[in-house]
């Protein structure tokens, strides 16, 4: 997912050309405005977390890019990809290092897991959205 910090910047299709160059196939891509309770849904595994609130209401305020890629080991070598959390402590050439203000205004969201990748997609797409 590229977040609504990279969207409001213009750094979607920096963001998604450097995915395609790492060897990633898009096969859903979506635009979309999550609303609070969407936000609020997709993040539900954190509502015991202090940042919750924080972060339903950043998810929710501008649009996001929702995408399932494909690749050998695409949730391994894509988490490589983004970097860390904290965009200071993230490796160069990194899409965090490029593209990331903040760790809250981190740019990017990966799944950290082929079973979480899997809820995730489910939640953006139906079976037709996929290719």
């Amino acid at each position: 997912m590229i977040k609504p910090d990279a969207t409001a910047k213009g750094h979607t299709g920096a963001i998604l050309d450097q995915i395609i160059k790492a060897g990633f196939t898009i096969k859903a891509m979506k635009w979309i405005h999550l609303s609070q309770a969407q936000a609020g849904e997709f993040y539900a595994v954190h509502k015991e977390r202090p940042f919750y609130g924080e972060l339903v209401q950043f998810m929710s305020s501008k649009p996001i890019v929702a995408a399932i890629l494909e690749k050998e080991n695409a949730v391994a070598d894509f988490r490589k990809l983004i970097g860390a959390t904290d965009p200071s402590k993230a490796e160069e050439g990194t899409i965090r290092k490029n593209f990331a203000a903040s760790i809250g205004e981190n740019a990017v969201h990966g799944s950290d897991s082929d079973e979480n990748a899997a809820i995730e997609g489910n939640f953006f797409f139906s079976g037709l959205e996929r290719f």
